[in-house]
């Protein structure tokens, strides 16, 4: 297997479900040559062969057969990965499944040189597929995690089933009526691809759950701090606001912002430079403005903060921080932390 990692957060979250359901949580990281104080370091990476061996540890100490099913049915992305708290916060299921593309990396890395999503929608037809294109390690244990969270996680907020069918690529197991009880939907085995089909007008389908909040959390004192700022009293205040909403879905496009302040590109970039400012200065100051946040608050790692603030990965974004502030993100978040204790 290629090199492959995945964040501390999602195998924390495996133990904890573990040793909820009766499992000695330390046993199984001690024999999964893991440390449950490490997993608490957001920026902390576990190689993925670790992962599998705790996840077949846990499976036999529980007996449970279908335990990454079980496992990614009850504990949803959204407590145990940033890229839940993205999906959630998205204003519909086809943003959502976009930022899930985006995001997954910071769940789950893998160097294959390959830098696409791991599952990927796709039109066949009237069907509306979203496909495993990378499927990870040398079983089918990820997949059906994934797949159980991706089936069963939405339904936190949407009021009607999403998903059509499932096709798994592992042989039909011993029970697979609990495969059909939990994913709630037919299901076939043996087939040549993971794949679940997905209703075909899914993506028109609302999600915002309180999106405020959702990246306030993130921030020390955030909601706080979002309900005492006072209303923008000048362009470039509107254009930062706006900016702050949208900047955790990439690179931020001059067109789109103006769009949403019904005006221009050129108005946008005329009405800016009357205030002493340009669109790329914003933009930059609002990412400076919330990476310190984040950063601050200790609660996201330095890729979930590289993601949140529009870049592509953590090492660019590192680069830009060093311009920022003089230090690296890590050593920013570790000097914030001991100054607040």
């Amino acid at each position: 297997m290629r090199r492959a990692t995945i964040a501390a957060g999602l195998v924390a979250g495996l133990l904890t479900y573990a040793e909820a359901h009766g499992a000695d949580a330390d046993a199984l990281a001690a024999a999964s040559g893991l440390s449950r104080a490490r997993l608490r370091d957001p920026d902390e990476r576990v190689p993925l062969p670790r992962y599998l061996e705790l996840l077949r540890a846990a499976r036999v100490a529980l007996d449970d057969e279908a335990l990454a099913l079980h496992h990614g049915a009850e504990v949803a992305m959204a407590d145990v990965s940033i890229v839940g708290l993205i999906m959630e916060a998205a204003p519909d299921m086809a943003t959502a499944l976009h930022q899930l593309q985006r995001y997954g990396r910071l769940a789950l890395e893998i160097d294959t040189g390959d830098d696409g999503p791991r599952f990927e929608a796709e039109r066949s037809g009237d069907r509306l597929l979203l496909v495993e294109r990378r499927p990870v390690g040398p079983g089918p244990e990820l997949s059906e995690e994934a797949v159980a969270r991706l089936v069963c996680g939405p339904r936190r907020f949407l009021d009607r089933s999403h998903v059509l069918r499932v096709d798994l690529t592992r042989e039909t197991p011993e029970r697979p009526d609990e495969y059909e009880r939990v994913l709630g939907c037919p299901v076939r085995f043996a087939a040549p691809r993971t794949a679940i089909e997905l209703h075909p007008e899914v993506g028109s389908w609302p999600v915002a759950r309180h999106p405020r909040y959702v990246f306030g959390v993130l921030r020390e004192k955030g909601d706080a701090l979002l309900a005492r700022r006072p209303p923008p009293e000048t362009f470039h205040e509107r254009v930062e606001d706006l900016v702050r909403t949208v900047v955790h879905e990439g690179e931020v496009s001059a067109d789109a912002v103006a769009a949403r302040l019904h005006c221009s590109r050129s108005t946008l970039f005329r009405r800016l430079r009357a205030e002493g400012t340009g669109f790329r200065q914003v933009v930059d100051d609002v990412r400076r403005e919330l990476a310190t946040d984040y950063l601050r608050a200790g609660r996201t790692s330095v890729g979930e903060v590289a993601y949140l603030v529009g870049f592509s990965d953590a090492a660019s974004f590192s680069r830009t921080f060093r311009r920022w502030t003089g230090q690296p993100p890590g050593r920013f978040r570790e000097t914030a932390a001991a100054g607040a204790g």
